[in-house]
């Protein structure tokens, strides 16, 4: 039952209480069962509310509720840990999820305990249609088996982030002639008690002999933070590997995609963490902790495709009518 999700329920008692005193007209909008000659609906409980969300299907669920990623410009690709989920010797989920660049949460999947994220990058993309779509990742999934899965298998392009894990790599990377090269871009900001200045460099990498399948430009970001109270300053050099031409992305462009896949922190997991105080959720069984996590994705893809920017103002704002604002958000009629 998402709509308890729109209104700021973070429980299965919470949302048990909500469908306890939803009168009659809204448990018909949910479709709830009817009783009697008289034709009473009658809200689930909240125990039944927890039999069905731990039982139900995780990757149906995400499937049924995530955004179409068709069309997207870009789509980046992160974890995340429940941790509040962990339980004695049962380790908390890990959970990986994909979100296009404008902020759609497309679907995501529980990475099985005693491995990782590689592990399970093609399985949460291999449904989707991704013709054309930039998919970005962080260093853990800078992999040759996922750069040719993207472009042979799902016609889809790739910005992967480069470090330490790939030493060979990233040596070849970082000895270019990165003070040679003159397309680069400049990016300002100033946000946050904080000035940043980002310088993005971008260089074609085709006839160098780079071991890496498809590459054809490489990235430098180089990033400058000097924190506004304090007046400290810190720099932080980011490799990146692309099959996209210098045609098709310009290093405004490059950028722009390395600043997409920051974003999945700042727009996703933040948001899960600050407003749903999802690390603090006891929810451990069956599927609770992975399903509960896709209703938090559904309530913010739900505001986002409202307009709202501010996740936590939005459901204030939805809790002072908590009956009807969070089914008409949801368009159920």
């Amino acid at each position: 039952m998402p709509p308890p999700r729109c209104a700021g329920a973070r429980s299965y008692t919470a949302i048990g209480q909500w469908s306890a005193t939803a009168p009659q007209r809204a448990l018909a909008r949910l479709g709830a069962r009817v009783v009697g000659v008289l034709g009473v609906r009658v809200a689930p409980s909240a125990a039944t509310i927890r039999r069905v969300i731990g039982l139900v299907c995780p990757g149906g669920l995400a499937g049924l509720t995530g955004a179409d990623p068709g069309g997207a410009k870009s789509l980046a690709v992160d974890g995340k840990t429940a941790h509040g989920c962990r339980h004695g010797r049962t380790p908390a989920a890990h959970l990986l999820a994909a979100m296009t660049g404008d902020g759609r949460t497309v679907t995501q999947l529980r990475v099985p305990d005693k491995t990782n994220e590689i592990t399970c990058f093609t399985a949460l993309l291999a449904p989707y249609d991704l013709t054309g779509v930039t998919v970005t990742a962080d260093a853990l999934h800078t992999q040759r088996g996922h750069a040719r899965f993207l472009v042979e298998e799902k016609k889809a392009h790739y910005l992967l982030a480069v470090k330490a894990n790939q030493p060979g790599l990233h040596r070849q990377l970082r000895s270019l002639p990165w003070s040679e090269v003159t397309a680069r871009r400049y990016d300002r900001e100033r946000g946050h008690g904080r000035k940043e200045t980002r310088v993005t460099r971008a260089l074609t990498v085709t006839g160098l002999g780079l071991d890496f399948p498809h590459a054809v430009q490489a990235v430098r970001v180089l990033r400058h933070r000097t924190d506004l109270k304090t007046g400290r300053c810190s720099r932080q050099t980011v490799y990146a590997i692309t099959d996209l031409t210098s045609h098709q992305a310009s290093p405004q462009r490059l950028g722009q995609l390395a600043r997409s896949q920051w974003t999945i922190e700042n727009r996703l997991h933040f948001v899960r963490d600050t407003t749903f105080c999802e690390d603090h959720s006891r929810i451990r069984t069956g599927h609770g902790p992975e399903n509960m996590a896709t209703l938090r994705n559904l309530t913010i893809n739900t505001l986002r495709q409202h307009g709202h920017r501010n996740i936590a103002a939005s459901l204030r704002h939805a809790s002072y009518d908590p009956v009807n604002r969070p089914l008409d958000l949801l368009n159920i009629p």
